[in-house]
């Protein structure tokens, strides 16, 4: 059975609602009310219903939830009310706003009203523009009958969309749909409160003997004055030039100009952590660790959310977020990029905890990058070092290097992993050198000459690849200058296909590059595509990472779908899947899931996949 809902809920103009906050502060915000709600079964006529909270309640036991997949259009928001505020937890959920990006890209307008527009389904109203600051008792009866019409309308619509859009859409992808759902509406980890606030002392503490030791050499009478001579990047230049330091500098495009270069990340600012005048080192620590107050306001959030959800923590993940096809985070909580490499900063992991008698488990597909470019380019010889368990990065820096390499030479080692993953796409030598130079905690000097040998050693001996990026080139001059009859193959393998509309993946969605085109700037030219922020360039390489990530996304999924089935999936990180499973159940887990990692999809014959899977107690400790 299919039920399709729709919740209008009270919002204002001081602060309640999605302008401001979060779906989950919105929903957990003790001023939250739901005026009233939609529901349709199967294709039935929508049903309106308005009452107080316990009324709404009651009306809603009449419904078959447990036996029953629920589609909304945003239904982390009215999932998280029905199961949040009601506790009901249907068979599944169902999303069109989710289908829509998968369908259209993420460039595409997803709203209902463009949904319906684009796929003729009706109108959406305004009604709910004329809804500001009302309560539902503020209602006078016939506004309130109005409000409803407008309701059932919506899910009349949302309902229509996913009749229409289910008919190209794979079964695997609405199953990630809910399972990305679940993470959020029936949330599993939970959140340590003490290892956190022990975490925000230390930082506070670490803060201010940081600034208190600075203050007398920078002039500065508060600690705060040292913070702000330190945090800003145009104070902390002139703070420099006082002890006769020359400032580094990088060219921004945004701004057209020089501008310093002092990001933790820049270059001229790690040179300036190495300087030879130990005081400039310290000057440099102590910005990095004023610049904390980022890290204390995160670890806030996340103590903020715990408390409102009784210790749970919801997981907001953007199914389908990525140009690529991958998740992204969203709700100012995202969790593809927390802290793991400082011990110190990773508290923000551990303090994920599983739930009393289980243990979390992470388990993260080896390479699968560089395996699958390989792979698409026919790289045979490479995809055999793989398929045989080979260190395929101490090889390729015993090529670097002219001499044996192994996991023993951690420096070497890693040149050879940091040209593996990100050679594949056309790294030149300037990046790559920036990349080696930049990169935490290892950080590797080489000059100009050296990284453009090694890039002509891994062009050299990844020759199908170099050809790849030259057909993934050929790709986009014929989607550009023909309207192919029939789809051409890409890569070696007839896995992904293409026309003048785009990519086409093996499950069929597509990546897309709206309105491609070659533009001319002072004699040169570039193929560029339209998205929200403006014009993107694209090329040979970036087609060919593209298309590698958005495989890679396919092969992880359809693993997390197989893993699903035995236990739950909390949470995705890039290549990786997180489930929650019995302590009792851990090694017995391991195999299970190693095993399903550990196979290719029928459409990616020969890919050489494997996984590295560890439990623990908290999500940092695997």
């Amino acid at each position: 059975m299919l039920i399709t809902l729709d919740f209008e809920t009270y919002y204002n103009d001081s602060g309640l609602g999605f302008r401001t906050q979060t779906t989950e502060e919105y929903v957990r915000d003790p001023a939250f009310e739901i005026i009233g709600v939609a529901v349709q079964v199967d294709d039935g006529e929508p049903k309106w219903f308005s009452g107080s909270h316990d009324e709404i309640r009651v009306w809603l036991r009449q419904f078959p939830w447990k036996q029953s997949m629920v589609l909304a259009h945003n239904t982390q928001f009215d999932g998280a009310i029905l199961s949040w505020c009601f506790g009901i937890k249907p068979m599944g959920w169902l999303d069109t706003l989710s289908m829509a990006r998968a369908l259209h890209g993420v460039e595409a307008g997803g709203s209902l009203a463009k949904l319906a527009e684009r796929y003729k389904v009706g109108v959406k109203g305004e009604e709910v523009v004329h809804a500001i600051n009302k309560r539902r008792l503020d209602f006078a009866p016939d506004d309130l009958q109005r409000y409803g019409e407008y309701c059932c309308n919506d899910v009349r619509l949302c309902y229509e969309l996913f009749v229409i859009m289910s008919r190209d859409f794979p079964m695997e992808e609405l199953r990630l749909i809910d399972m990305t759902l679940k993470m959020f509406t029936h949330p599993l980890m939970c959140l340590d409160e003490e290892l956190l606030t022990e975490r925000i002392e230390d930082l506070l503490k670490e803060r201010s003997e940081l600034l208190q030791s600075l203050m007398s050499q920078l002039k500065c009478s508060t600690e705060e004055e040292v913070r702000k001579k330190l945090s800003s990047n145009n104070m902390f230049a002139d703070v420099l030039r006082s002890f006769k330091i020359e400032v580094p500098m990088k060219h921004s495009e945004k701004q057209d100009k020089d501008i310093p270069a002092l990001a933790k990340k820049d270059e001229g600012f790690i040179a300036l952590t190495e300087h030879e005048d130990p005081f400039i080192q310290h000057l440099c620590s102590v910005r990095l660790g004023t610049k904390s107050t980022l890290e204390i306001k995160r670890i806030e959030r996340f103590i903020e959310i715990g408390r409102r959800n009784k210790g749970l923590l919801p997981v907001p993940l953007k199914y389908y977020g990525a140009h690529t096809g991958r998740w992204s985070g969203m709700d100012k909580v995202n969790f593809q990029n927390l802290p793991s490499r400082d011990k110190k900063k990773k508290a923000l992991k551990k303090a994920i905890i599983a739930p009393e008698g289980y243990v979390v488990m992470n388990s993260d597909s080896s390479q699968i990058e560089a395996r699958m470019v390989a792979w698409l380019a026919g790289q045979d010889d490479v995809v055999r070092q793989f398929a045989s368990k080979q260190d395929v990065y101490s090889l390729f820096a015993t090529e670097v290097y002219g001499k044996p390499i192994t996991k023993a030479n951690e420096t070497e080692r890693f040149v050879g992993k940091t040209c593996i993953l990100g050679l594949g796409y056309g790294t030149g030598g300037p990046k790559l050198r920036h990349t080696l130079a930049t990169s935490q905690p290892v950080s590797v000097q080489i000059d100009e000459d050296e990284a453009k040998r090694i890039v002509n050693i891994y062009r050299e001996k990844n020759d199908k690849i170099v050809e790849l990026w030259g057909e993934a080139d050929q790709m986009l001059e014929s989607m550009m200058s023909e309207k192919l009859k029939k789809p051409l193959a890409f890569g070696k393998h007839r896995c992904v296909t293409y026309d003048s509309d785009g990519i086409i993946l093996p499950n069929g969605f597509r990546i897309r590059y709206p309105n491609l085109r070659r533009e001319w700037e002072d004699g040169k030219s570039r193929v560029v595509y339209d998205s929200r922020k403006g014009p993107v360039s694209i090329w040979g390489g970036g087609v060919v990472e593209n298309v590698v990530q958005a495989l890679a996304r396919i092969v992880v999924g359809t693993q997390m779908v197989q893993i699903n089935e035995h236990y739950r999936v909390v949470l995705t990180v890039h290549d990786a899947a997180v489930v929650v499973v019995p302590e009792d159940e851990a090694e017995e887990a391991v195999q299970l899931i190693t095993g399903i990692m550990s196979s290719a999809p029928e459409w990616a014959d020969g890919l050489p996949v494997a996984c590295e899977c560890k439990y623990g107690g908290s999500y940092g400790d695997c």
